[in-house]
């Protein structure tokens, strides 16, 4: 068996971290048929995610989104690709909720006298 463990901090609050849990556990079902179950909790959620060969979650609290996934003899070959498909896939959606980088007001040049 192989393991994945992926852990990407944000910068959102846990009710927009979980909208983007949510999201990636819509696009699980969708794109990778796995079946998915939500557990909503007071300081975090947990999304545990299971099909033939992978079971695993995706933990999210105000801090950070942490995955870890067991994968299955024949899935284990393809580790690597699965791995990189699913940082992708969190980078895309985090990337998209994360709050805005303010930046600071242009300052105006000096005249030269």
């Amino acid at each position: 068996m192989a393991d994945i463990h992926i852990t990407r901090e944000h910068g959102m609050s846990l009710a927009e971290a979980r909208k983007v849990a949510f999201t990636w556990a819509e696009q699980a079902e969708e794109k990778f048929d796995m079946a998915c179950t939500y557990e909503e909790g007071q300081a975090s959620d947990v999304c545990g995610f299971t099909r033939s060969g992978v079971t695993g979650t995706l933990a999210v609290n105000k801090d950070a989104f942490v995955l870890a996934a067991k994968l299955g003899f024949l899935l284990g070959a393809f580790k690597d690709r699965i791995e990189s498909e699913i940082v992708k896939n969190l980078d895309e959606l985090i990337a998209k909720k994360a709050p805005a980088v303010k930046k600071p007001p242009a300052r105006k040049a000096a005249k030269k006298a």
